[in-house]
């Protein structure tokens, strides 16, 4: 059995590594995913486009508008004559938001009164929106307690002193700048694994169907786990190469803190890759052409990713697909890799998810090899 095992492992190796495309795609499209995650995926909302209505023009208007031209979560690119004009720079998409000072703005705050000051924001990006208002009204908070205390330090100097407040100190934990990269970087070694992983080993069977090869090769004593082992095996050695190369990248490259074990995120990487690996085979074999290989790993890509919790919280989908997410190998993973990365976390906190990975490897394992007996007789 070893010896046959071994011919197959040579006869693979030999069939991936003396293509030079083949080669190129193992490690260039792999890094030039890495730095395009890496720097182009991420939650930051920073310089966002602002146009500013001042109708005031008073000294507590201009004091409010240098706040938003020295926050660098805002960069004021048009300076508005009338309101007529905030539809048209919105619709021309030049500017997110828009900032209106009613007439009679510094009137009203040294009558002690209420000043309004209308935020007008382009909803077509819900969540860059809702960003820029969440800092819309940290900038209008700060002012208006910055106008609060400089007119009790003029009327009554004693009151603002004795005057209770209350400061909200944030101590962010595994991730103290908030940096987007500590999250999507760890998380992308789970995707490109699937993607890769799952895209060549679902074309193992095909393109020795295709060829002709297939039976020439089920005629020999080669049985069918032999034959599924010696295409899995060369996948599963290159993907566990692949993932230490974006590792390697994501810490000296990108600066992500590895707090962890490392023997813990090999055995959750090889519990993973087994799951990718069977899902691989399992397309493989319910496949007659490389080119419907294709297409049904990339229909199973593409909602792996989104249920996975890698850009979208899981949290915040829908109760039905919520359930679905616990179908996907994806998601423990991240979970696994992340922990490891980010909280140093073990396999005293971390076993559900490798418990999860293992019995799904095992289940679609089987699945393969029962789904391609079937498909030689």
């Amino acid at each position: 059995m070893l010896l046959r095992i071994r011919e197959m492992l040579l006869k693979e190796f030999v069939q991936i590594l003396r293509d030079p495309r083949m080669r190129f795609m193992l490690v260039v499209p792999l890094i030039v995913q890495i730095f395009l995650y890496g720097y182009a995926a991420n939650y930051d909302v920073n310089r966002v486009p602002l146009a500013i209505l001042d109708l005031d023009h008073s000294q507590e208007s201009r004091d409010l508008i240098s706040r938003f031209e020295a926050s660098r979560y805002f960069i004021v690119v048009a300076d508005l004559t009338n309101p007529d004009q905030i539809v048209d720079v919105i619709d021309r998409s030049e500017v997110v938001l828009t900032i209106q000072i009613l007439p009679g703005f510094a009137q009203k705050l040294h009558d002690r009164r209420t000043a309004p000051v209308e935020a007008v924001l382009d909803g077509t990006d819900s969540n860059t929106a809702l960003i820029a208002l969440g800092y819309v009204n940290e900038i209008g908070r700060k002012f208006a307690l910055g106008y609060r205390d400089h007119y009790l330090s003029r009327v009554s100097p004693g009151l603002l002193v004795a005057m209770p407040s209350v400061a909200l100190e944030q101590r962010p934990w595994f991730n103290t700048h908030l940096e987007s990269q500590w999250f999507f970087v760890p998380g992308t070694i789970g995707l490109m694994m699937m993607l890769i992983v799952m895209t060549m080993t679902a074309f193992t069977i095909v393109r020795e169907r295709e060829i002709g090869t297939l039976e020439q090769i089920m005629v020999t004593p080669i049985r069918s786990y032999e034959f599924i082992l010696g295409k899995s095996i060369p996948n599963f050695i290159l993907a566990l190469a692949q993932m230490a190369m974006i590792a390697l990248i994501g810490i000296l490259w990108f600066q992500v803190p590895f707090r962890g074990s490392l023997g813990v995120l090999l055995l959750g990487s090889v519990l993973y890759l087994l799951s990718v690996l069977a899902i691989g085979l399992l397309i493989s074999t319910v496949s007659s052409t490389q080119q419907q290989a294709l297409v049904t790993s990339f229909f199973i890509v593409l909602p792996a990713s989104i249920l996975s919790g890698f850009s979208f919280p899981i949290s915040s989908m829908p109760t039905v697909l919520q359930g679905l997410t616990y179908l996907d190998p994806v998601r423990y993973y991240l979970v696994v890799v992340r922990g490891i990365f980010l909280k140093g976390i073990g396999l005293d906190i971390l076993w559900p998810q490798m418990l999860a990975m293992a019995l799904l490897g095992s289940i679609l394992l089987t699945l393969s090899v029962v789904r391609f007996k079937s498909s030689l007789e």
